[in-house]
C-alpha cells in the first residue's frame, strides 16, 4: 500500500532543502495546501514555514506531525509563489528564506493575517463641546472644526490640513479626539487633473497606455523633466481599468513627498510600505494588497514582494539606485525582480531615471525595452549651468574654495537656496596626531597591513566606524606620543555645517544626513522647516534623489575626487549618476540654476564627458570600456564571500570551492551549457580585508553566458554546503553583485 502523501515544508533556515511532515490531525495533504503557512516542530523549537509541495515520504522514515495551518487559504499562491520559486533558483538561496523574506515579520512569526481597514479621526463628546476653547486659527482648532461634521479619514486630512498629525496628538492628549478604524475605501477613483503634458510627456503616456500586457519601458528623462507626471497619468489609467499599481522608490525619505503628491492626484488611498513602519502597519498593508483593497502602494525595496491579485502596472523610480539591491540575507535586486514579476503578471513595468544603470541602458539600446525619452525640463525651467572649480593650490575652508563661499553668499542675498553636497557624514573622516602621525583606527576592522579610520563625529568629541558601528570617545592626547596636537583631517557634513553656520549666521543652515533624518518623517520635517526661505542645505546623497526644491538655485559638490579613483569597476558610473542627480536639484522652477564641481583633477575625462555630452556621452565611453574589459553588462558575475575570525579559515573555504568549481568544468559533457567557460578570480582579500572582527575573502566568477554561470553554481553548491571548511567560516553567494566590497 503506498504511503500517504506528506507536506514538504520550506523553513526559514539557510538550508537548501525541504522538510517532510505529516499534515496536522484531521487534515489531508493535498495540492490545495501549497503556499499556506504551517507550524511545525523542529528540534525543541516550533517554526513557521510554508508548504512548498506535496510529496511522498521515504520508506522507513518516521515523520513528525505538523502542529497547525494558521490560514484557511494560501498566502503565497499563483504568480507570487511561482516568482518566489524563480528567485530562489536564481539567487541559489534556500526556498524557506526566500518565502520568509516575502512576508512581513508578524506573518513570519505565525500571527494571523490582520484585518484591513482605514484610519480616521473623530471628535469625542468633550471635543464637540470644547472646540471653542481652542485658539482661533491654530491647527488643533482647524482640525477640531474639520471633525465637527463626523469622522475624517487620514488620507483626506493629509490633503486638507498640513501638520494635522501634531494637531491630532494635541487633541487626543486633551481627550478631544480619537483615532478609529473605518472600512477600507471602496469608492471609485476620482483623479484630479494635472498640468498639461508637453509633447514628449504626451508621447510617453500614450506609448504606455497602448501596451497593457508585459512591456518593459525605460523612461529616461533629464532631472526636472516631469517623469513623475508620466507615472501619475499611467497609474490613473491603470486605476481606471480597475487594476492595482505598485510604485518602488529607493529611499524612505522619498516616500512622504511621493505619497503627498500621489494622494492629491489619484483620488484613492495610497498605501506606504517601508522599513520605517511598525510591524503591524507593514502587515496591514501586505494584507490589503493580498485582498486587492490596496489599489496603489508606494514602497521601498521590500515592497516588490507584495501580492498583486489585480496587477496593472509596476513603476520603479530611480531604477539605477544601488539601494534596490539587498546586501545581506537573500541578495535580490528589486528592479530585476520587478521585471520578473511583471512578465509573470502580464503587465507593463516602467523603469524611470535621469541616469539609467548601464545594464538597463544596454537593454534599451538592444531593443529589449521600449526607450522613452524626456529631453527637456517641464514648464519654463532650464538645465543648470555646470562649472568645474579647480581647487589645486587654493586655500580651502572646510573644503570650500574662496570663490565658492562668495558664490554662496551672493545666492543667499539674491533670495535663493544653496545645496552644499558632501557624500560623507560626520565631522571629519580621520583624527590625526600632528606630531607623530598616529591616526585613530577601528580596532574591529583594521589589519596590520591596512587600517580603517574612525570618523570624527559630534563636533570632534566622538569616533565612529561607519562599517561596523564601533564607537569610542575621542582621546584627550595621542596614545602613541602623548601629544595634545590631535587634529581632525578632511571634511564631513558636520564640519561643513559648522563652518557655514558660523560664516552665514543670518541664514538657516540645515544638515541632511543619516544622523538628522533617521527619525520617521525627519527629512520632510527639515525641508518644511526651511520652507521657501533663503538658506543652505548641507547633505549627503539623501538629497540627491527625486526631491523637488523649487527655491534651490545653486549646488556645490565638495569632494568630487573621492569617486574618480577606485578599485570598483562601477565607481565611474556611480559618480556620474551622483553628479548628474545632484546637479538636477538646481533651477527646477523659474530661477536659473548653477552647479559648481570642486576638484583637483579638472581635466578628468569623466567630468568633461558629462559637461560636453551629458550622461549619454559618458555611457557611450563607459560601455565601450566595459565591453573591452569583459565586465557587465557584457558578462555575468557571481561573488562568493567568506569571512572568519581567522583569515586562513576564510581562504581555505574559498580555495576548496574553487577546486570544486574547476572539477565541475572537467566533468561536464563537451558542448553543454555546464562546460561553457567560467572564469575564476581568487580567492583574494576583499578590498576591505577586515570588518567587525572578521577577515574577509572573496572568489569572483565571471562568464559571458548567464546559463553557464548558473549551471556551474548548481553543480557545486551542494558540495560547498557539505565542505568541513564551510562550518568554520561564514559564507554567502551574491549573484549579479553591485558592490565588490
Amino acid at each position: 500500500m503506498p504511503a500517504a502523501p506528506c507536506l514538504q515544508v520550506a523553513l526559514p533556515l539557510p538550508l537548501p532543502r525541504l522538510f517532510d511532515y505529516l499534515p496536522p490531525a484531521g487534515v489531508e495533504a493535498t495540492p490545495a495546501l501549497v503556499g499556506q503557512r504551517v507550524r511545525v516542530p523542529f528540534g525543541p523549537r516550533e517554526l513557521v514555514g510554508v508548504v512548498a509541495a506535496i510529496g511522498t515520504p521515504e520508506p522507513g522514515v518516521e515523520l513528525r506531525q505538523a502542529h497547525a495551518l494558521p490560514d484557511p487559504e494560501p498566502l503565497l499562491a499563483g504568480e507570487l509563489l511561482d516568482s518566489l520559486r524563480w528567485l530562489a533558483r536564481y539567487t541559489h538561496a534556500a526556498p524557506g528564506e526566500v518565502f520568509a523574506t516575502a512576508l512581513p515579520a508578524s506573518l513570519r512569526a505565525g500571527e494571523p493575517l490582520p484585518d484591513t481597514h482605514a484610519w480616521a479621526w473623530q471628535a469625542t463628546e468633550a471635543g464637540a463641546s470644547g472646540r471653542t476653547g481652542l485658539r482661533k486659527g491654530s491647527r488643533p482648532r482647524r482640525l477640531a472644526e474639520l471633525l465637527a461634521a463626523g469622522p475624517v479619514d487620514e488620507d483626506r486630512l493629509e490633503q486638507e490640513l498640513e501638520g494635522w498629525r501634531a494637531a491630532a496628538r494635541a487633541l487626543a492628549g486633551r481627550g478631544h479626539a480619537e483615532r478609529v478604524a473605518v472600512p477600507a475605501s471602496t469608492l471609485a477613483p476620482a483623479p484630479q487633473p494635472g498640468p498639461l503634458p508637453n509633447d514628449e510627456q504626451r508621447a510617453a503616456i500614450d506609448a504606455i497606455a497602448a501596451n497593457t500586457g508585459f512591456t518593459p519601458f525605460l523612461l529616461e528623462g533629464v532631472t526636472g523633466s516631469g517623469k513623475t507626471e508620466v507615472y501619475l497619468q499611467a497609474i490613473a489609467d491603470c486605476l481606471a481599468r480597475g487594476r492595482q499599481a505598485l510604485v518602488l522608490v529607493p529611499e524612505i525619505g522619498l516616500t512622504p513627498q511621493t505619497l503627498a503628491r500621489f494622494r492629491a492626484r489619484l483620488g484613492v488611498p495610497v498605501h506606504a510600505l517601508h522599513s520605517g513602519l511598525a510591524d503591524g502597519e507593514r502587515a496591514r498593508v501586505w494584507a490589503a494588497a493580498w485582498r486587492g483593497e490596496a489599489r496603489v502602494v508606494v514602497g521601498t525595496r521590500s515592497a516588490v514582494f507584495l501580492p498583486l491579485p489585480d496587477a496593472g502596472l509596476i513603476v520603479v523610480d530611480e531604477e539605477h539606485d544601488a539601494s534596490y539591491k539587498q546586501q545581506d540575507g537573500i541578495r535580490y535586486h528589486a528592479r530585476d525582480f520587478a521585471l520578473v514579476r511583471a512578465r509573470a503578471l502580464g503587465v507593463p513595468v516602467l523603469l524611470g531615471s535621469a541616469t539609467p544603470s548601464l545594464e538597463t541602458l544596454h537593454n534599451a539600446r538592444a531593443g529589449r525595452y521600449i526607450h522613452l525619452r524626456l529631453r527637456r525640463r517641464a514648464g519654463e525651467a532650464r538645465p543648470p549651468a555646470v562649472r568645474i572649480v579647480d581647487v589645486r593650490k587654493r586655500p580651502l575652508q572646510a573644503g570650500l574654495a574662496p570663490e565658492t563661499l562668495h558664490m554662496i553668499e551672493a545666492a543667499l542675498h539674491d533670495g535663493g537656496q544653496v545645496l552644499v553636497f558632501k557624500n560623507r557624514r560626520g565631522y571629519a573622516p580621520v583624527l590625526l596626531c600632528h606630531d607623530c602621525g598616529w591616526s585613530a583606527q577601528c580596532p574591529r576592522c583594521s589589519t596590520p597591513a591596512q587600517g580603517t579610520p574612525l570618523t570624527v563625529h559630534a563636533g570632534g568629541g566622538r569616533l565612529v566606524c561607519h562599517h561596523c558601528g564601533h564607537r569610542q570617545p575621542r582621546p584627550l592626547a595621542c596614545p602613541a606620543c602623548a601629544s595634545l596636537a590631535l587634529q581632525p583631517q578632511g571634511v564631513g557634513t558636520e564640519r561643513l555645517e559648522e563652518l557655514l553656520a558660523e560664516r552665514f549666521a543670518q541664514w538657516p543652515v540645515l544638515r541632511f544626513d543619516r544622523g538628522t533624518t533617521a527619525r520617521r518623517d525627519g527629512l520632510a520635517k527639515l525641508l518644511a522647516e526651511l520652507g521657501d526661505r533663503p538658506g543652505i542645505l548641507v547633505g549627503t546623497q539623501i538629497l540627491a534623489k527625486g526631491h523637488d526644491l523649487p527655491r534651490l538655485t545653486r549646488v556645490v559638490v565638495v569632494g568630487v575626487d573621492e569617486g574618480l579613483f577606485s578599485s570598483d569597476f562601477r565607481a565611474g558610473e556611480k559618480l556620474a549618476q551622483l553628479l548628474v542627480q545632484v546637479a538636477g536639484r538646481a533651477g527646477r522652477a523659474q530661477r536659473p540654476g548653477e552647479v559648481w564641481w570642486q576638484t583637483h583633477h579638472p581635466d578628468h575625462r569623466l567630468l568633461h564627458d558629462l559637461i560636453g555630452g551629458g550622461y549619454d556621452r559618458f555611457a557611450d565611453d563607459e560601455l565601450a570600456q566595459r565591453q573591452a574589459a569583459g565586465f557587465p553588462p557584457f558578462a555575468h558575475l557571481a561573488l562568493l564571500r567568506a569571512e572568519a575570525t581567522q583569515a586562513e579559515a576564510a581562504t581555505a573555504l574559498l580555495q576548496a570551492a574553487r577546486t570544486l568549481l574547476g572539477e565541475a568544468a572537467t566533468r561536464a559533457a563537451p558542448g553543454t551549457t555546464a562546460a561553457a567557460p567560467v572564469e575564476l578570480l581568487g580567492p583574494l582579500t576583499a578590498p576591505m580585508p577586515r570588518r567587525a572582527g572578521r577577515y574577509r575573502m572573496q572568489l569572483l566568477l565571471s562568464s559571458a553566458s548567464r546559463p553557464a554561470l548558473h549551471a556551474r553554481l548548481d553543480a557545486v553548491l551542494p558540495a560547498i554546503h557539505a565542505l568541513p571548511e564551510a562550518r568554520r567560516a561564514r559564507w554567502s553567494l551574491d549573484v549579479d553583485p553591485v558592490d565588490l566590497y
